[in-house]
Formats: structure tokens, C-alpha cells, sequence
């Protein structure tokens, strides 16, 4: 192993010690100065370094199927809600900690709007967590159980951004609603979060099976949120599954 290969390796440059030699080649036929050299290994070495950690924080992130804001067609929801996508687009509502709340039929486009800004976030170098709430209670009382929920709730509080998806499908125990109530309370403020649900506020007492304790629960997580209802009246898996058949 040659110098540039270790001290590539020590100094943590991972592009200069697979390409030093083409970027030295390049440098002979382009006769660069030494400062031009120096800046083109520099920039490439950051955006090598860039790309990596966009790929890391995807992986992190959990999306079940990645889904970007360019594929989502505004143009199917009522104008009304169009300034609202255009300022949740800015990203601002992170930097200030706001909810934002999905509310909408299955179908209607809520987890794909939601995890396209996520997305967003990710290429800004913002960490994301995307979980749906029927798995979390799971691996909420999986910590419980090894002793581990301290730990689970302080790792909880690192993302900037937590997508909550598909709140209301499934009903809670008491140990599970007062869990995650508790994992919700202690968030809140400190980063943003993002819920897709298919109920409204005053049914999601179904789910929690507590009226003070779901009311507690809207009360914090609604203050200051951005909530839009993107019911539709057909979805859009209905739609593709029409266009599909007709290309058949």
C-alpha cells in the first residue's frame, strides 16, 4: 500500500485514495496550477463526502418506498391548500419545530406528500426517522421490555424530523397509548413531527381509548401545526390501477 493509499485512509479521504491517479493524470493534461489542483480534489472530496451522507441518512431514515415531491400532483387538490404546500416546501417549519398533520382518506396521497418533504430535508442534511405508529408501539414495548426505553425516547428526540404514518388503523392498549403519549409529549417542541392519519381529531379517541388522554395529546401536538385535509374521493392506487388496466 502506497503513502497516498494510508495517508488517504488516516486523514478519512476516501475519494483521493481511489482516484488520486486519475486525478493526477487529469491535472498533467489540463496543465492546472497547484491551486486549481488543490481546489478540484477539495470540491470532489465534499461532494463525494456530501453524497455519502445523503445515502447514510436515507438508510437511516426507514422509508418503506421512496417518494419525492416532483411526482406529487398538487394539481388534484383544491387550490386552497396550494399556498399551504408551497411554504411546508420551504422547510422553514422544521427550523421552528413545527407539526405538521395529514389528515386524509386511504389512498389520497398523504405518505407519499410526507415523506417527498422528508426527502427535501434529507438532501438539506437534516436526519429523519419515518415509522408507522402500529410499529412503534411494537418497538416501544420491545425497549420496555429489555430495559431500554430511556434510550429509545433519547434517540427519538435526535431526528429533526419524525413521520408518524398511518394513525388510526390500529387501536392501542392502555400501555401502549399512555407509551406513546408520553414518547409524543416528550418530542414535542423538540423537533418537528408528522403525522399521516386517516381520522379526524375528534375520532382519534378510538385509537388512544382515553378521552383526556387523546384530548392532551391533540392539544400538543395540533398547537401551532400545520393540518391540511387531503381527502379524496378516489385514491390514488384506484387511479394508477384504472391506467394500468387500460394500457392492458
Amino acid at each position: 500500500m502506497n503513502t497516498i493509499v494510508t495517508t488517504s485512509l488516516y486523514l478519512k479521504l476516501p475519494y483521493l485514495k481511489t482516484n488520486y491517479t486519475s486525478l493526477i493524470q487529469e491535472a498533467k493534461q489540463t496543465n492546472m496550477t497547484y491551486e486549481e489542483f488543490l481546489e478540484s480534489f477539495l470540491n470532489r472530496e465534499c461532494e463525494q463526502r456530501k453524497n455519502n451522507g445523503i445515502k447514510t441518512r436515507l438508510r437511516k431514515a426507514k422509508f418503506p418506498v421512496k417518494k419525492y415531491l416532483e411526482d406529487f400532483d398538487r394539481s388534484k387538490y383544491d387550490k386552497k391548500y396550494w399556498q399551504t404546500f408551497d411554504e411546508l416546501e420551504t422547510l422553514a417549519f422544521i427550523k421552528k419545530k413545527e407539526n405538521v398533520i395529514l389528515i386524509g382518506t386511504p389512498g389520497s396521497g398523504k405518505s407519499h406528500y410526507m415523506t417527498g418533504l422528508a426527502i427535501k430535508a434529507i438532501m438539506e442534511g437534516m436526519a429523519v426517522l419515518f415509522v408507522s405508529v402500529p410499529n412503534l408501539i411494537i418497538e416501544l414495548k420491545e425497549a420496555l421490555n429489555q430495559r431500554q426505553l430511556t434510550w429509545y425516547k433519547k434517540k427519538f428526540e435526535k431526528y429533526d424530523i419524525v413521520i408518524l404514518d398511518e394513525l388510526g388503523y390500529i387501536s392501542f392498549d392502555k400501555s401502549g397509548a399512555e407509551m406513546l403519549f408520553n414518547l409524543l409529549s416528550n418530542r414535542n417542541d423538540k423537533g418537528s413531527i408528522m403525522i399521516t392519519s386517516n381520522l379526524t381529531f375528534d375520532r382519534w379517541g378510538e385509537v388512544f381509548q382515553d378521552s383526556v388522554l387523546t384530548g392532551a395529546l391533540v392539544d400538543r401536538l395540533a398547537y401551532k401545526a400545520h393540518i391540511l385535509d387531503l381527502s379524496r374521493e378516489t385514491s390514488y392506487r384506484y387511479e394508477e390501477t384504472v391506467a394500468w388496466l387500460k394500457k392492458k
